[in-house]
């Protein structure tokens, strides 16, 4: 094997890694702004986690969170609350971040 053929998979296995790590960070983030949709919605317990669950799976639907967004916009919308997307954004944004942190850590 050449000193190319080792770059080359190197490369290709760092890309792995980068993003198997960037699909984790997205279903923790979604799992954890689900459990907080969740809460906001009167869920608890097993009710909360399937609710969290639904939006990891809508997270599915295209990139990024605008599907995560639209499902907990329904959501919420259907049970008459007044959750501006501003605040959504930010326990969004929240949720990535700690999210990120968890992922790091457990992979130390």
């Amino acid at each position: 094997m050449t000193a190319f053929d080792d770059r080359k998979d190197a490369f290709e296995r760092k890309y792995a890694h980068d993003e198997k790590i960037g699909f984790d960070v997205e279903a923790r983030c979604s799992k954890l702004f689900g459990l907080w949709v969740a809460e906001r919605l009167g869920l608890s317990g097993a009710e909360a986690s399937a609710y969290a669950l639904e939006v990891v799976e809508s997270n599915l639907e295209e990139p990024g969170f605008d599907d995560v967004l639209r499902k907990v916009r329904g959501d919420i919308n259907g049970k008459g609350l007044e959750i501006s997307d501003h605040m959504l954004h930010i326990e969004l944004d929240k949720a990535l971040a700690e999210a990120k942190k968890q992922i790091m850590e457990k992979g130390s």
